[in-house]
């Protein structure tokens, strides 16, 4: 328990950390809901060079696979992507509310990603999207350390920090396409049982600006 309460960090221009932002029940209900989302759909996605990513990824509303969108999972068996639900929109405006105080969020799509103790994820650019309205990123299960980098290169300057599980991180305006990934997974750091005996879930949450 900290002794100390974390405190909200402004990462860069229009990239904002909100630790505890959920508590513990939602937490569990958003478990509850990827494990419904994940099952018989969530793969490791395989990039154009034959290298097959660590963390494994889920999708709604639209399914990514590099560099793309598509209403139907065409690196899998072709059927339609899961439907991105209303009431998970509905926590994506509350965290740009908490963020940026306005309500006006409207995102259509979600990338749910399990990492296991040795997953990462390499600096990488979210540019696939046709909006850049803000990414919304939830954290849970073991904390990770994260990295939000500048929007021109993998280089510095670039800022580290930990998420950990019930964290909210919103990166938007001068941040919405600043480099970023998680360095590591440190196992066994979850407070609570919501549900997840290992690994990190995080989901992130775009506009598409596709129809």
């Amino acid at each position: 328990m900290e002794i100390f309460p974390r405190e909200r960090a402004v990462l860069a221009p229009g990239a904002v950390h909100v630790p505890d932002w959920l508590g513990v029940d939602e937490q569990r209900m958003l478990v509850r809901a990827c494990r419904e989302w994940a099952t018989g759909r969530m793969r490791a996605a395989r990039m154009p060079n034959g290298a097959t990513m660590s963390a494994r990824t889920v999708c709604l509303g639209w399914h990514w696979y590099p560099y793309r969108y598509s209403r139907t999972l065409d690196d899998q068996d072709g059927s339609p992507v899961t439907p991105f639900p209303g009431w998970l929109g509905e926590i994506g405006r509350r965290a740009v509310a908490e963020v940026y105080g306005h309500e006006d969020y409207e995102p259509d799509v979600a990338l749910v990603n399990f990492y296991d103790d040795s997953a990462r994820m390499g600096l990488h650019q979210d540019r696939d999207e046709q909006s850049l309205e803000p990414v919304v990123s939830l954290s849970l299960g073991d904390s990770c350390v994260f990295r939000l980098g500048n929007t021109e290169n993998r280089n510095r300057p670039w800022t580290d920090v930990e998420l950990r599980s019930g964290d909210l991180l919103v990166f938007g305006g001068e941040s919405r396409l600043a480099y970023h990934g998680v360095l590591r997974i440190l196992p066994g750091t979850r407070e609570q049982d919501i549900g997840l005996p290992r690994g990190r879930l995080n989901i992130t949450m775009r506009v598409s600006g596709m129809d």
